[in-house]
């Protein structure tokens, strides 16, 4: 098993990557059971595949396991959504030295976590994430949030969990689709701030979603550690370090609100795509080589991931989807920063961006083969 600590003073917390960490829930999560029953808020998959395993578990250690059960997809992180979970949560008599477990994805984890954020001023929850996007970065840092017609988690709140139990037997019951889309944000954390963990996905990518145990632990442990130290430097994303997680999400997000924030364009491939747009933009600038904004094309090609706009088929233009970057929560006294390339490896915050050339730079995008 690897276990990272995530150093917060006071609110440090370990995340362990292992297969079969849900099968020994009971003790892995020992510490967090103070009454004989716990509450899990699972999504159906999740619940489908993972109940009775941790079922088991829990009725060896004689605790209740009380479910409640959302569905699939972005259109759960919702107000009725966390209207209605915060309501069972009230009604199972949750108290505030309580932890609630969140078993599923990022929607799970970004519902319950927000949820615990608000009940009764803020509840305990524990996050045991089972795809690979939510193992390598959503169940990882505090941030919780759900979605509003106004765009993707402006409304939410930061909640570290108490355990992350990042169990890597889950990843076999994925789709391949939402797999890669997980794994593009194992490429970010190569992109943005390790060019030696870059390389190394560039030779064991395909061993990683073919799910060979030792690189997968490598990937998912070396993802975790990286966004663990970012997370410590800057809890709450006011210094700006944090700030570089978000490569390829300003574009990303644009484009997922283009297509509904729908299963037209999961998360992860909305994030490869906007890496890859974030790589070729730093090459508009001058700020890095053609070649190296290719080589991070190749690796989303590679993986499977989604590397051209022209391909979603979108009816707009770049005008259409740069309004869609007005809603970013990095806008700052009428500005949007963007996080561009100084070479691969290295990120930053770039707060000088013209949006008048990006809407150009996009217009070109669209219409490139």
């Amino acid at each position: 098993m690897a276990v990272i600590p995530v150093d917060l003073a006071g609110r440090g917390y370990e995340v362990r990557v292992a297969g079969g960490l849900l099968a020994d829930i009971a003790c892995e999560a020992a510490p967090f059971l103070r009454k004989p029953h716990a509450c899990i808020v699972a999504d159906a998959n999740a619940r489908a595949h993972w109940a009775a395993g941790v079922e088991r578990s829990f009725a060896e250690a004689s605790i209740e396991p009380r479910w409640y059960e959302v569905a699939p997809g972005e259109s759960s992180k919702s107000w009725d959504s966390l209207a209605r979970l915060t309501d069972w949560l009230l009604d199972q008599g949750v108290e505030r030295g309580d932890h609630v477990f969140a078993l599923g994805g990022g929607v799970v984890g970004d519902l319950t976590g927000f949820a615990c954020a608000i009940l009764k001023r803020g509840c305990g929850f524990v996050q045991l994430p089972t795809t690979l996007l939510a193992q390598v970065d959503s169940s990882v840092g505090g941030k919780t949030a759900i979605n509003t017609p106004a765009g993707k988690n402006l409304v939410g709140a930061f909640l570290q969990p108490a355990l992350v139990l990042a169990d890597l037997a889950t990843l076999a019951t994925l789709p391949p689709r939402e797999l890669r889309a997980g794994y593009a944000e194992v490429l970010k954390y190569g992109v943005l701030g390790d060019a030696e963990f870059f390389d190394w996905l560039e030779e064991h990518g395909a061993a990683v979603l073919a799910l060979e145990p030792a690189p997968l632990e490598h990937a998912v442990s070396a993802s975790v550690a990286a966004k663990a130290r970012i997370v410590a430097e800057d809890e709450r994303e006011t210094s700006g370090a944090r700030a570089l997680l978000n490569l390829g999400h300003t574009f990303g997000h644009a484009l997922e609100a283009e297509t509904g924030f729908s299963d037209r364009l999961l998360h992860g491939e909305g994030v490869a795509l906007g890496m890859v747009l974030a790589a070729r933009y730093s090459a508009r600038r001058g700020a890095i080589t053609l070649d190296e904004a290719a080589r991070v094309t190749r690796a989303v090609d590679a993986a499977g991931l989604p590397s051209e706009i022209s391909a979603l088929g979108l009816d707009c233009d770049g005008a259409r989807l740069t309004a869609h970057m007005l809603h970013d929560k990095k806008m700052d006294a009428g500005t949007l920063p963007f996080v561009l390339l100084r070479g691969i490896g290295e990120a930053h915050l770039a707060r000088d961006v013209d949006l008048a050339d990006v809407t150009a730079f996009l217009d070109e995008q669209l219409q490139a083969h």
